[in-house]
């Protein structure tokens, strides 16, 4: 089906996955009609009239983006400009429209969707989630650690990946209330790949997230003086700061923190703009943030004036 207004064909629509509202002047008024589009049809179409990109208007464009943001979880402003053949401000502009809508989260480089999750993923289900990114967010917080210390590993996905870039390192202790991090480090130990001691947080049991948290949890951290802490977060924003899904864990991290001379947090990029349930701590009160990207162009300012440093984890 084509649709034609003063005999000037506007689309051509066949195949149908995505609805495209299109408005028809009339001799008194406005009409409105949605159709459905196809966009994946259209670039088809494109490509057999021997052009290897798609030129789209402004809200089709839109769509295309949410399509791919929904597909794959974040977008990247040049690869849309190449796949849309527009300039990379256009793209930038639609970012910003669609971030005050609240459709996504505009990050550096592109964007990344919009968090709409109540229920905290399992650990196994964290694990899988933007797994090289956390491989290289674990390498740079391993190499901040220095023989001898005393660390605390926080549990989540990320901090996780910490572990296995740890056997160089001499004559550390390691605090951690993670289940999943004392299987690997007993497995290592054994293995002869880690070489320190082990202390593993007593409390209450999360067995859907392999970590340990509650009252004797907390008592129990109160003991150790750490030279550094590698803390997980659920969730960051400038005004907000770093928050949690769970109440426990929050608190539980806030005792991490008195516990320790350094604060650093490990956050993908996944995680910005996000606002968890539970506040964990201001940005201003950590010391270092690793992450696979830099960081919002509007957070420059927090970091610098706090004096809190950003890392960005390279290849592992």
């Amino acid at each position: 089906m084509s649709i034609h207004y003063d005999n000037i064909k506007l689309l051509d629509l066949k195949a149908v996955n995505l609805e495209y509202t299109l408005y028809l002047p009339s001799l008194d008024n406005y009409s409105e009609k949605v159709y459905p589009i196809d966009i994946a049809g259209l670039e088809r179409r494109q490509r057999r009239k021997g052009g290897k990109n798609m030129s789209l208007v402004g809200e089709e464009r839109k769509r295309y983006i949410l399509k791919v943001l929904d597909e794959k979880g974040k977008v990247k402003v040049n690869d849309l400009a190449k796949e849309l053949n527009v300039s990379t401000e256009t793209i930038r502009q639609y970012l910003e429209q669609m971030d005050k809508k609240n459709l996504l989260k505009k990050v550096y480089g592109g964007a990344i969707k919009v968090s709409t999750d109540r229920i905290e993923p399992s650990q196994y289900i964290r694990e899988n989630v933007n797994s090289e990114e956390k491989r290289k967010i674990g390498k740079a917080a391993a190499d901040l650690v220095q023989d001898n210390e005393v660390i605390i590993v926080d549990e989540g996905s990320t901090t996780l990946q910490m572990i296995k870039y740890l056997s160089k390192k001499k004559d550390i202790t390691l605090v951690t209330n993670s289940v999943a991090a004392l299987t690997l480090l007993i497995d290592f130990e054994m293995k002869g790949l880690f070489h320190g001691k082990i202390n593993f947080i007593g409390g209450e049991v999360d067995s859907k997230n392999l970590r340990v948290s509650g009252l004797i949890a907390e008592q129990f951290i109160q003991n150790f003086y750490a030279d550094k802490l590698f803390l997980s977060t659920e969730g960051v924003t400038k005004d907000h700061g770093f928050t949690s899904y769970n109440s426990n864990k929050a608190l539980l991290s806030r005792k991490f923190m008195d516990c320790a001379k350094e604060t650093i947090v490990l956050v993908d990029h996944s995680k910005f703009g996000a606002r968890r349930y539970y506040k964990i701590a201001d940005i201003k009160e950590v010391d270092k943030i690793i992450s696979d990207q830099l960081p919002p162009h509007d957070w420059e300012g927090i970091l610098a004036e706090k004096n809190v440093e950003w890392i960005v984890g390279k290849e592992a």
